[in-house]
C-alpha cells in the first residue's frame, strides 16, 4: 500500500476540551533542561567538543580537544544558573519538569537532590546530550535502555517522561516500544496532548516547543534581551488565555536551559513573565507528568478502524457503496497515497472524490445512471439500496399523495429524456417542497451545466453517507 505516515490532520477544527483541573483556561508548563555534564566533550569519550546552544557566537566543534570556554559555559549552568532558577521557581511555588540527561544528572548529585526536595518531575533527556540522527536503531535502543538504568540508579526511580531533543526518525517509536513511559515529548506539532499508536501500545504524546524557548538566545533569529523573551511569552500566553476563555483551553510549553536563562539579564524576562501570569485566574502550572495523568484519565485512548490501514478488500467492502453501485471508485482510492489525514469522513471523501473527478466522462455518467429516480419505480418496489431508502425517507418521499407521485413521475421522465441520466439531489439537505423546486429549476439547465451539478450532488450524497459511517 502507498501510505504517508505523517499526520497533517491532528484534531482539526474539533479539538477536545482538555478539562484542565479547576476549569483552568490554560496550562502553562515550564521545562528546565539539565544537560550540563552530558554534552559532547573528549572527557566523555567524544571525538570533539560541544558546539550547540551556548553564548559563544559561531561555535564549532574542536576535534580531539577540550574546548575550555565551552565547558565553562556549561559549568555555569550547573554551578550558578540552576540555583538561580531553583530559587525563582520554588519561590513562586511553581513545580517544573526537568529534562535530565542521565550522565549529567549522575555528575550533579546536589542539584538532583534539590530537584527531588522541590517535588519536581525528573524526566529523561536521554543518556547523553549528543546528536542521534545517524545512530543505528539498535544502538539507539541500547542508549535508551542505559539512560533508563542510569537515571533510575541516580534519581531513585525510573523516568516516566522522555524527551531526546536531538533525536532520530526512530526515537519516538523506540521509546514507545520500551513501554514504560507515560508520555513522550519529541514532537512540536500541537497545542494539546494526543495519543499515537505503536503496535499494540497507545502512547501519549505531549508536544514540546522550540519557540517559547530560551534556546532562541543562542540561535538566529532569536532573543537579545530578557524583555524580548518576556514579550514573546506574554503574547503567546495572551492568545492562549483568550482561546481558553472562549471555551478552547490549550497548553503552553516553555523550554529553559540552566546555562542560558540562568544568566541574570535573561532571567529578568522569565521572572517578569511569572509575575505576569500570577495576576490571572484560571492558570494551571503543572509538571508534564501531571498533564499526562490528567489526560489519560480524562481522554483515554480510543482506537478506531483506520481507513488508511485497511487492506483493499476491507476498504472496498466498507466504502464501495458510498458512490451508488460504483465500487471501482473505492478500489482506485485505495491505491492513493493515504495516511492519517484520510482516517475521517472528510479524508475518505477526499480520496473517493479524487477518483470520481479524474474518471472519464463515460465513467462518471455511469455513476449518475446508477442512481435511482426519486420516488420512482424502484422505491415503490422497495428495491433501493438501504442508503437510498433512508435518504428518500428523510425527505418524506416514501409517503407521497397520488398527486405528488404523479408529479415526480412526470418530472423524472422529463429530466431523463432531456439529460440522459436521473435527477440526483442530496435529499437530506432539502424538504419535499425544496426538492420539487430544484427539480423544476434544474430542468431549465443545459446538459453540461446539469452534468456538473449532478456530479456535485453525487459528491454531496457521498459526504453525508460517510459522516454517518465514520
Amino acid at each position: 500500500m502507498n501510505r504517508y505516515p505523517r499526520n497533517m490532520a491532528g484534531y482539526g477544527a474539533n479539538a477536545p476540551d482538555p478539562k484542565w483541573p479547576n476549569d483552568a483556561k490554560v496550562a502553562v508548563q515550564f521545562v528546565l533542561n539539565y544537560e550540563e555534564g552530558g554534552e559532547n566533550c573528549v572527557l566523555h569519550g567524544d571525538a570533539a567538543s560541544e558546539a550547540f546552544l551556548s553564548d559563544i557566537a559561531g561555535a564549532a566543534q574542536w576535534p580531539g580537544q577540550r574546548h575550555w570556554n565551552m565547558e565553562s559555559i556549561y559549568e555555569y549552568g550547573a554551578r550558578a544558573g540552576f540555583w538561580r532558577l531553583h530559587r525563582l521557581f520554588t519561590g513562586a511555588s511553581i513545580p517544573v519538569t526537568i529534562y535530565g540527561v542521565a550522565t549529567a544528572l549522575a555528575r550533579s548529585p546536589e542539584q538532583v537532590q534539590a530537584m527531588i526536595d522541590a517535588d519536581w518531575e525528573i524526566a529523561s533527556h536521554g543518556l547523553r546530550w549528543v546528536e542521534h540522527k545517524d545512530m543505528p536503531p539498535e544502538e539507539e535502543r541500547a542508549a535508551i535502555a542505559e539512560a533508563i538504568r542510569l537515571h533510575t540508579e541516580v534519581v531513585g526511580e525510573r523516568p516516566r517522561g522522555w524527551y531526546t531533543g536531538r533525536c532520530s526518525e526512530n526515537t519516538v517509536r523506540l521509546v514507545a516500544e520500551e513501554g514504560g513511559f507515560d508520555y513522550i515529548s519529541d514532537t512540536y506539532d500541537d497545542d494539546l496532548p494526543y495519543w499515537a499508536e505503536y503496535g499494540d501500545r497507545d502512547q501519549l504524546i505531549i508536544p514540546y516547543t522550540l519557540e517559547a524557548n530560551d534556546m532562541r538566545f543562542a540561535t538566529a533569529p532569536g532573543y537579545i534581551t530578557g524583555e524580548q523573551f518576556y514579550q514573546y511569552l506574554k503574547d503567546a500566553f495572551d492568545v492562549l488565555y483568550a482561546e481558553g476563555s472562549a471555551g478552547a483551553p490549550k497548553m503552553m510549553s516553555i523550554g529553559l536551559h540552566c546555562r542560558l536563562i540562568g544568566r541574570p539579564g535573561k532571567l529578568a524576562g522569565l521572572k517578569k513573565f511569572i509575575d505576569y501570569i500570577a495576576g490571572f485566574d484560571g492558570v494551571w502550572t503543572p509538571r508534564r507528568i501531571d498533564i499526562a495523568h490528567h489526560w489519560a484519565a480524562t481522554h483515554p485512548p480510543a482506537r478506531i478502524d483506520r481507513p488508511s490501514q485497511m487492506d483493499r478488500d476491507t476498504f472496498v467492502a466498507k466504502f464501495g457503496g458510498v458512490f451508488e453501485h460504483s465500487p471501482w471508485i473505492a478500489e482506485r482510492a485505495h491505491d492513493l497515497e493515504l495516511g492519517p489525514a484520510h482516517d475521517s469522513a472528510v479524508g475518505v471523501h477526499s480520496a473517493l472524490c479524487r477518483m470520481f473527478r479524474s474518471a472519464s466522462a463515460e465513467e462518471r455518467l455511469g455513476v449518475l445512471c446508477a442512481h435511482p429516480d426519486l420516488a420512482g419505480k424502484l422505491a415503490a418496489a422497495k428495491a433501493l439500496t438501504a442508503e437510498s431508502t433512508a435518504e428518500q425517507a428523510s425527505a418524506g418521499l416514501d409517503h407521497l399523495t397520488d398527486e405528488e407521485r404523479a408529479t415526480f413521475t412526470r418530472l423524472n421522465t422529463a429530466y431523463t429524456d432531456k439529460f440522459g441520466f436521473p435527477f440526483i439531489i442530496a435529499v437530506r439537505d432539502h424538504d419535499k417542497a425544496g426538492i420539487m423546486a430544484a427539480f423544476e429549476a434544474r430542468l431549465q439547465n443545459d446538459r453540461d451545466t446539469e452534468f456538473t451539478t449532478a456530479c456535485k450532488q453525487v459528491e454531496r450524497i457521498a459526504r453525508l453517507r460517510l459522516e454517518d459511517m465514520l
